[in-house]
């Protein structure tokens, strides 16, 4: 799961034939460790950094990254939950232990893309409660898919991130949030590079229905289950090839 994925390792799109890019994933961890350190969540590894030893520089530096996006992760949450007419720190307690994973993604380019079986990232929502993703500026591949089921362009803007909504937060709101659907194709005759960091719940977080996100009108859409069992079911479905 953390280190080094290569080519097609990966198969969001259950329809597809794999995902035509390859990165490197890892969490935080205090700058000073002198070894890489176990990385859990309420007790449950979820695996080692493994960093590159030709590389000593890129740790430090990715991780210092990672503390700076994670930050604005922790800013988004009281949003989100005075949009839902929630207390402002509603989450807090549901997310004070989660390990965000950051990727670093290199998308080769793909110019005679004739079909979407093979395409950078297949179609899929992402798992997590939401993605802040940094995409290379002036290089266009994502793309979501809008409420007309048509696939729209979301183009690189200097000095700004994307956020992609998850299903975490999808199945805490009932639907009321719903997940971004997306995909990458790149077309642009060279290597396309992206960072997301995915910003999840606690692993042993309940996914249960926010006060007010059921009623008659719109009746409960997803069985409870914890995020923990939840990520590892979409492991399972992304990785088992």
């Amino acid at each position: 799961m953390m280190g080094y994925s290569a080519l097609l390792s990966g198969n969001n799109d259950p329809n597809g034939g794999g995902d035509f890019q390859e990165g490197f994933e890892f969490t935080g961890e205090p700058l000073n460790l002198l070894d890489h350190g176990v990385v859990s969540e309420n007790g449950h590894s979820i695996g080692l950094n493994t960093w590159p030893p030709e590389l000593p520089k890129f740790r430090e530096a990715a991780l210092r990254y990672y503390e700076a996006v994670a930050n604005i992760g922790k800013v988004l949450f009281p949003i989100f939950a005075l949009a839902l007419d929630l207390e402002e720190d509603f989450f807090e307690e549901k997310t004070n232990n989660a390990a965000a994973l950051m990727r670093t993604l290199r998308y080769p380019p793909q110019e005679d893309v004739t079909d979407d079986h093979i395409i950078g990232i297949g179609a899929h929502s992402d798992w997590e409660c939401f993605t802040i993703l940094w995409q290379e500026p002036g290089i266009q591949a994502l793309q979501v898919l809008n409420s007309e089921k048509e696939w729209i362009n979301a183009p690189p803007i200097p000095g700004t991130f994307v956020i992609n909504l998850g299903d975490q937060f999808a199945r805490w709101t009932n639907g009321i949030f719903k997940s971004t659907v997306h995909r990458a194709i790149n077309r642009s005759g060279v290597c396309r590079y992206s960072i997301p960091l995915f910003v999840g719940a606690n692993w042993d977080a309940k996914l249960e229905h926010i006060p007010g996100c059921v009623s008659p009108d719109r009746p409960l859409q997803y069985e409870i289950i914890t995020a923990g069992e939840y990520v590892k079911t979409k492991l399972a479905e992304t990785y088992s090839h």
